[in-house]
């Protein structure tokens, strides 16, 4: 029998994808090259997905194969935060971190624990005693205590990173007021990367953050670095969240970023990003989750698809961004996607309800961009 280019390329793909579904095979031929982005950056940094519990259980082979092929680093979006794992006083659940677990490991991923201390979606019984009193110091401390000393030992040698602390400074760099630290006193942090340490000694240690792009917040971060270096107290990463869009986050604010973590003694890891195509909601454009705007029919103008220009656009601006992270690849261990798709995208529903986003490089019926694809392929050579 005389095969057809076209049919032996078909036969390639089947072969390569194994069990995988159409879409998937179709994501595959929307790739020409055929390479994968934890391929293409294999000798730079790990590629990383963050995954819902749907994705974690594996229940759509869609999915599951477009993770396994694309990324060798995973985070879990939700059940791994407090208020999932440990919702009530001596009460864990820990089923649906399990299967996270077991999904990387069965995969030889990366895999990420986020996060232990963070001010939001963390119960307000954690801060409180059975008479609703705040805590002293040292009862919190406790708290805090016991409960990385549960997680963090449950997957000691399985999840390699912690985001020990998230999201601990206001804008202007300064400690926010969360009541970690009204109620500990500033060195709260230091107390979470401690018992995180000897909870795990082997494990990598992270603080995330978002627009730590910008000098004034990032300034606080150094010192959060200066502080816990000073102290022996181990810390091997900064996290730069990454939720930028299509102007927002300069390349030479982003670069310096870099620079100054460099200089810090750490490395940078960029850990949830996404570019955002939609207008900006609100003037201070930041990633704070208690932020809600109103909806209007002009801060959603792509209801009924991305424009090609605009597509183009997003591809020019992950070139260039991925473009910059290989120039300081010796100083990068991982760079993470917020989210498998359009549709799993936080962005479609922050910090406005019932938007229609475009970020990341797989569409919402799980083919790629193929310019933005092409774009991040290339900036690898």
């Amino acid at each position: 029998m005389i095969y057809t280019s076209k049919t032996i390329r078909k036969i390639v793909l089947i072969t390569v994808a194994g069990l995988c579904s159409f879409s998937c095979k179709q994501s595959i031929e929307d790739n020409a090259s055929g390479e994968t982005f934890k391929d293409a950056f294999k000798d730079k940094f790990y590629i990383g997905v963050a995954i819902n519990r749907r994705q974690a259980m594996q229940k759509n082979e869609k999915e599951a194969t477009l993770i396994k092929q694309y990324f060798n680093s995973i985070s879990p979006e939700n059940d791994l935060k407090w208020e999932n794992i440990h919702p009530a006083p001596g009460i864990y659940n820990f089923n649906p971190a399990d299967t996270y677990v077991k999904t990387g490991m069965e995969s030889d991923m990366f895999i990420i624990g986020h996060t232990l201390v963070w001010h939001s979606q963390t119960p307000d019984w954690v801060f409180t005693d059975d008479h609703e009193n705040l805590l002293t110091r040292e009862q919190l401390l406790e708290r805090m205590k016991d409960h990385i000393d549960a997680v963090v030992t449950r997957y000691k040698g399985k999840i390699k990173g912690w985001d020990v602390v998230n999201e601990a400074l206001n804008e202007d760099g300064s400690l926010r007021d969360s009541k970690w630290r009204t109620i500990i006193g500033d060195d709260y942090i230091e107390k979470a990367f401690e018992f995180a340490h000897a909870a795990d000694p082997e494990a990598e240690l992270y603080y995330n953050d978002y627009n730590l792009y910008k000098a004034e917040k990032r300034s606080g971060a150094i010192k959060i670095v200066n502080s816990l270096k000073e102290k022996g107290i181990p810390i091997k990463a900064v996290g730069e969240q990454g939720h930028y869009n299509l102007d927002r986050a300069s390349l030479e604010d982003i670069e310096a970023t870099i620079q100054d973590f460099i200089k810090a003694g750490v490395i940078v890891n960029f850990t949830e990003l996404d570019i955002s195509i939609l207008p900006e909601a609100n003037a201070e454009a930041t990633a704070d989750v208690a932020n809600s705007e109103a909806y209007k029919e002009d801060l959603n103008p792509y209801v009924e698809g991305l424009p090609a220009e605009v597509e183009d656009h997003l591809a020019q601006r992950y070139g260039s961004i991925f473009k910059l992270f290989v120039k300081y690849e010796k100083h990068i261990d991982r760079i993470t996607f917020w989210g498998l798709s359009d549709a799993d995208t936080w962005l479609n529903n922050w910090p406005v309800r019932g938007r229609t986003n475009y970020p990341l490089p797989f569409n919402r019926d799980y083919t790629l961009k193929k310019e933005v694809t092409k774009a991040i392929l290339d900036a690898a050579k």
